[in-house]
């Protein structure tokens, strides 16, 4: 019992679920020794961020999961999957599944959105930096070290005049 079932996946980028691995279900399930309540285990549509998993777990979550009617279920991530404690396949069917599919795209979203955010402080910052940076070499290009002639005296000249022939003088 290795077989897996397939949901359509949207978004790459959006965190989401993409099948529930048939061989991680109890053996008794459709008969008379069935558990009521069991674990679920579903694959990720792709390996979730740190952020993410921290997210997932948190207690939004599950205050999120309570909210929609299911108190009793508690979610663990493992790699690439999400073990889903405390349903049944006939919960997921009838409206947990969309409701974690709900929750993790928003979780998804956010994680993205704040880190485009700090994506675009930084290159916002580091386009500052430049400009600063520029700003401070055209002001130090605009200082001149050499004397004006309205201010030297004819002794001042003689000896400017002197020190041209040395080292250092553009000609």
């Amino acid at each position: 019992m290795n077989t897996r079932t397939r949901t359509t996946r949207d978004d790459a980028a959006i965190l989401g679920l993409g099948s529930v691995l048939v061989g991680s279900l109890p053996a008794s399930l459709l008969t008379a020794d069935a558990p009521d309540r069991y674990t679920v285990e579903a694959v990720f549509t792709r390996k979730p961020e740190p952020e993410e998993v921290a997210q997932i777990l948190g207690a939004s979550t599950a205050a999120f999961l309570a909210d929609g009617g299911y108190p009793e279920v508690v979610l663990t991530v493992s790699d690439r999957r999400l073990e889903i404690a405390g349903t049944t396949l006939e919960e997921l069917r009838d409206g947990l599944a969309g409701l974690l599919a709900e929750r993790l795209a928003a979780i998804s979203s956010e994680v993205h959105a704040r880190r485009d955010a700090e994506a675009a402080r930084f290159h916002e910052a580091a386009a500052h930096e430049g400009e600063r940076a520029a700003a401070v070499a055209a002001l130090a290009e605009s200082v001149v070290f050499r004397t004006h002639d309205r201010h030297t005296t004819g002794a001042d000249r003689t000896q400017i005049s002197g020190w041209e022939g040395e080292g250092g003088h553009g000609r």
